[in-house]
């Protein structure tokens, strides 16, 4: 285990009816509040009218920014901090999914900087503040209520990339199960493949003496497994909404991966991906996810195997590490088919006709991936085994 430091300042406020918690929250920070969210589903399902009252009863200001898209776009970002600018926002409210809350984290830093915010995604500049950052959350995916990471898309330069900062911490956030449960099945699938997917970066690494956080890592993974098929079947149920909205909030937030350095290879290999073609991110990530494991099983096979043994429960008898962590990688493969994940690019009508595009912007800062750096022609070639 290496040496670290561990700080998350988000106030995680969960469970049935928390809602009333922006009756406490939202007045910390000031009337003129900015209301971010989606492609509408929270006006269908009645969400965004308890907000909007909410907020009028406090007397709050408010202000909308409506359409963030599933893959947040620079320009919503532009968006966002002209609003900001433009009614002197004191507070900003995501509600939705995590692309609505990453591109509110962008909005936050960028309201207090004088450049483009696209500077912090280049590695250019480095926030130094941020307006404040509230959050409900709708879809369990992401962990962004409880992190400081944002994904963006620049749609001019089709480039996908995600940054972080301290500042971009949200203040509170808010999550009761049922604000979940008319996510339809398509979504709640890629959620929870996402999950996982937050799980295994953090699994495969090269840190020595880590029982506890595998052993954490390997609860959270056996949890989603158990949970997923009932929750696919029965998509209002509170138990089982509840246990994946609390498993994306530990996937993420840091408590489950301090001491060690996880790969990551695998979100920046996709995000290529979906910066290119559009294409969700969870599918994606249940695409390339296995395959990146195969082309990296040698690198340490004892790892693997303990993933197959211990999550999903392969007998190893009489046979090579190797062996063993291949069964669990069909094992993976096989759970995210049985729930409806997709498992090849051609799902998506992708061919190889942009490959080394995608791959020239994977490693636009350089090999990548912690378990093993990978270079242009490792990712191309694992976008291959994907198509």
């Amino acid at each position: 285990m290496r040496k670290f430091e561990f700080h998350n300042p988000t106030k995680l406020i969960f469970g049935q009816g928390t809602l009333e918690a922006l009756n406490r929250e939202v007045p910390k920070y000031g009337k003129n509040v900015l209301l971010m969210y989606g492609g509408g589903s929270i006006k269908r399902n009645g969400l965004y009218d308890k907000v909007v009252s909410q907020l009028k009863s406090l007397g709050s200001v408010v202000t909308e920014l409506s359409g963030v898209e599933p893959n947040p776009r620079l320009s919503t970002v532009h968006k966002g901090v002209e609003l900001c600018r433009e009614h002197q926002i004191d507070l900003i409210l995501a509600v939705g999914g995590g692309s609505v809350l990453d591109c509110a984290k962008a909005v936050a830093v960028g309201a207090e900087y004088e450049g483009d915010m696209w500077d912090f995604v280049e590695r250019k500049a480095i926030p130094q503040d941020a307006l404040p950052l509230g959050t409900v959350l709708t879809m369990a995916a992401t962990g962004s209520e409880m992190n400081n990471g944002s994904v963006i898309t620049n749609e001019v330069t089709q480039e996908k990339m995600g940054w972080g900062s301290l500042y971009s911490f949200p203040a509170f956030s808010i999550l009761d199960p049922e604000h979940t449960f008319s996510l339809p099945r398509d979504q709640t699938v890629y959620g929870m493949v996402d999950i996982m997917s937050h799980v295994l970066e953090h699994y495969f690494h090269l840190d020595s003496n880590t029982p506890v956080q595998d052993g954490f890592c390997e609860t959270l993974l056996r949890t989603v497994i158990e949970t997923a098929p009932k929750l696919i079947e029965d998509l209002e149920n509170f138990e089982l909404r509840e246990t994946i909205l609390y498993c994306g909030t530990m996937a993420l937030n840091g408590m489950v991966s301090m001491g060690f350095a996880g790969d990551w290879a695998t979100h920046n290999i996709e995000h290529a991906v979906s910066a290119v073609y559009d294409i969700p991110h969870g599918g994606g990530l249940a695409i390339l996810f296995p395959h990146w494991m195969k082309y990296n099983l040698s690198v340490q096979p004892a790892r693997f195997r303990q993933l197959a043994v211990n999550v999903f429960g392969i007998d190893p008898s009489g046979k090579g590490d190797e062996q063993v962590g291949l069964e669990g990688i069909e094992a993976l493969r096989s759970f995210w088919n049985s729930i409806g994940a997709p498992n090849r690019l051609a799902d998506y009508d992708i061919d190889d006709s942009q490959l080394q595009n995608m791959a020239d912007k994977a490693v636009r800062f350089g090999p990548f991936g912690n378990f093993r750096k990978l270079q242009h022609e490792d990712v191309v070639q694992i976008y291959k085994m994907s198509l």
